[in-house]
């Protein structure tokens, strides 16, 4: 089997995923690279190993030697660059959130139709062990049909990751309730067997607004991924643009009748998402996400509270970035590019994760006002439930 020969576009903090599908003499090699820091570029290149360099994602995308193109950029690019490669004939892999408006994702989704180019989004907590765990769980019928789904998730490094950039500028994201919340509010999707329909939130700007900022064109300190300032009223150095919220709380309504809510804090202690489903005949919670980590599941009662559970299973154990999710995302994109057909990432759950986050958003900044997640063209949505064949 000859090795797909893969581009990359934007060589940041997601390098990891690209250096995941890079498996010469195993079915890929990256062969070329780009990034608009020529500094990055000439590091990244040192892992690859990479035949061609630039700095100009035009010039890539003009290789005929190229099979596909994984995009790591800005969200805010996320819908040009995508659109320009499916034009041209490359196989795309985009990162998530697909792109920053309802709007944008349907463009997206349109390219690929009209241009037969395959198309994958990368939601790769559907390959995360306990997200996979979670839902065969469900799917055995150990909790009944699920009627309802709680997810708090607790960012410990959000002070860090999402307001010391352009993360914390909505202009290039719309709002945390669509960029960090995308992964999760597709993981509720599919757990709950549906996509959201109607939403309303709240959120705020609570700790972060009144910390200090660097000035306009300063960039990070170079050892931010290596301290961290704690208590987050500490923290220093902050983007200079930052109107997005660091608290947030949704509810939604799926198609299926499921109640869901989510709930994000960007200055909690620690780390972790804890997901609760409640279904007809049980109830299942995570404990972690990590290998060894625990799915608990109680469907016996009714009783008091009690700190045991009946059934307990064990996060399998795994190996790469993100809990194992980047190795096995890489897996079935490489299968995809050369295969077609149906995978578990599906744009169309991906352009359904956005709207929830979007409509989310506008409802938070209107005051809770309740919203409609905008109905997705059906003929789109069956090209693409149909592996895009």
């Amino acid at each position: 089997m000859e090795d797909l020969r893969i581009g990359v576009i934007g060589l940041g903090l997601r390098a990891s995923l690209a250096l995941a599908g890079h498996r010469p003499g195993g079915g890929a090699v990256v062969a070329a690279l780009c990034d608009s820091d020529p500094a990055v570029l000439k590091r990244q290149a040192e892992r690859f190993e990479a035949e061609f360099l630039t700095e100009d994602y035009r010039e890539l995308l003009a290789r005929r030697d190229l099979d596909a193109i994984i995009v790591n950029t800005p969200d805010d690019t996320h819908e040009r660059l995508a659109i320009d490669c499916l034009q041209a004939g490359k196989a795309v892999y985009l990162e998530k959130p697909m792109a920053i408006t309802v709007e944008g994702c349907d463009r997206i989704l349109r390219a690929a139709r009209d241009t037969g180019t395959r198309l994958y989004v990368g939601h790769n907590m559907r390959h995360m062990g306990v997200v996979r765990l979670m839902r065969d769980i469900i799917r055995k019928g150990v909790i009944g049909e699920p009627k309802t789904v709680w997810v708090r998730h607790f960012v410990s490094y959000g002070g860090d990751y999402y307001f010391k950039d352009w993360h914390a500028d909505r202009t290039r994201t719309t709002g945390l309730l669509l960029q960090k919340a995308a992964h999760d509010l597709d993981v509720i999707h599919w757990l709950a067997g549906g996509y959201t329909t109607r939403v309303n939130a709240f959120g705020d700007l609570m700790l972060y607004g009144d910390l200090p900022r660097r000035a306009p064109g300063t960039p990070r300190p170079d050892n931010w991924l290596q301290e961290y300032e704690w208590p987050p009223t500490a923290r220093k150095d902050l983007h200079h643009v930052m109107d997005v919220e660091d608290v947030s709380v949704m509810n939604m309504r799926l198609d299926n009748g499921v109640i869901a809510a989510y709930q994000q804090c960007h200055f909690s202690p620690d780390y972790v998402r804890n997901y609760t489903v409640i279904g007809t005949e049980g109830r299942l919670e995570n404990f972690g996400d990590g290998p060894g980590d625990m799915v608990k599941v109680w469907n016996t009662g009714p009783t008091g509270y009690r700190d045991d559970c009946d059934i307990a299973y064990k996060v399998p154990a795994a190996q790469g970035t993100h809990g194992g999710a980047d190795p096995e995302i890489m897996t079935e994109f490489l299968r995809f590019v050369r295969e077609g057909g149906v995978t578990d990432t599906s744009p169309v759950a991906a352009r359904m994760s956005v709207a929830a986050g979007y409509m989310a958003t506008m409802s938070l900044r209107n005051g809770g006002m309740p919203y409609d997640v905008p109905d997705l063209d059906p003929d789109l949505a069956a090209y693409f439930e149909a592996g895009q064949a």
